[in-house]
């Protein structure tokens, strides 16, 4: 009797953890450190995120499955919103290629995607496959230009 009980509790836990994961996978969720250091600005600004546009910035790689999602969603996002007073733009970085700065930016799995302000300032942060219209929500704020 004992071990079904362990074994239910286990099971439980188990279907508990995957449903916390599934939650999170592809939603868009606020930067929870939006300060603009040294180093993370000079290898952003080595890759295309300038303070010039809102920027897309998804890290990828050859063997990613998921991440030709993610480039197909971002794609389709940022052509819906070229028309905007300031269209974002979109860069695609090989996590291979240059770990540096996904060590910089704390990234753990693949694919995961950043939305940068204008101003070069990490907003939202994406895990999975996002959703266009999450997607499109982001960032359809930060392309309106700022009154002079």
């Amino acid at each position: 009797m004992i071990e079904l009980t362990i074994l239910a509790v286990v099971l439980l836990a188990g279907v508990a953890a995957g449903i916390a994961l599934r939650y999170r996978e592809g939603r868009v969720r606020t930067a929870e450190n939006t300060e603009i250091a040294g180093s993370r600005t000079e290898l952003l600004s080595a890759v295309g995120v300038t303070e010039a546009v809102p920027t897309v910035l998804h890290f990828s790689a050859e063997w990613c499955g998921p991440c030709a999602a993610v480039r197909r969603v971002v794609a389709g996002v940022v052509a819906d919103l070229a028309d905007t007073g300031r269209p974002p733009r979109d860069v695609e970085i090989d996590i291979d290629a240059e770990a540096a700065l996904a060590r910089e930016l704390n990234v753990l799995s693949l694919p995961t995607t950043f939305v940068f302000d204008a101003h070069g300032r990490e907003r939202f942060r994406i895990s999975g496959v996002p959703k266009a219209t999450d997607l499109r929500s982001a960032l359809a704020p930060l392309t309106v230009p700022e009154a002079a």
